[in-house]
């Protein structure tokens, strides 16, 4: 509208849903996913995304949903794990998870995912490196 672009950082996702019209997820300084704001709010691709989604506060009783609660501790961001950095405190951790990083990978509705498990060919593959997943092309 404005032909504006700006940078807001902020820990709480019911604040960005308000001012943003894009959204980037980062989890130990790398991006995870990356959607337009109705995307990543009605549908959550990675499992760090629906993490923060679902601990954000709801004041009514009625509509409360029941917070998943991440495994483990946060790791020191200067000894990141091998592998996907958030695959010690994923839910949906596979083995290759620990091996391989996952590429910043577009899927076909426009948004990009860090997930091996969100590979759009189907296939967890050993397509990653050990470089970071933190670039948008």
């Amino acid at each position: 509208q404005f032909n504006l672009t700006y940078l807001f950082i902020a820990h709480d996702l019911s604040v960005v849903r308000h001012i943003s019209d894009r959204v980037a997820v980062m989890y130990l300084g790398r991006l995870v996913e990356l959607a337009s704001k109705q995307a990543l709010y009605e549908d959550p691709s990675h499992p760090y995304t629906r993490a923060l989604l679902a601990a954000v506060p709801v004041p009514d009783p009625a509509l409360r949903k029941r917070q998943a609660v991440l495994q483990g501790d946060v790791p020191n961001p200067a000894d990141v794990p091998p592998g996907c950095p958030f695959h010690p405190r994923c839910p949906e951790r596979q083995e290759i998870c620990s091996r391989v990083v996952p590429p910043l990978t577009e899927l076909e509705d426009g948004r990009r995912v860090a997930c091996l498990l969100r590979d759009p060919s189907g296939l967890v593959s050993e397509r990653g490196s050990s470089e970071p997943a933190d670039e948008v092309a």
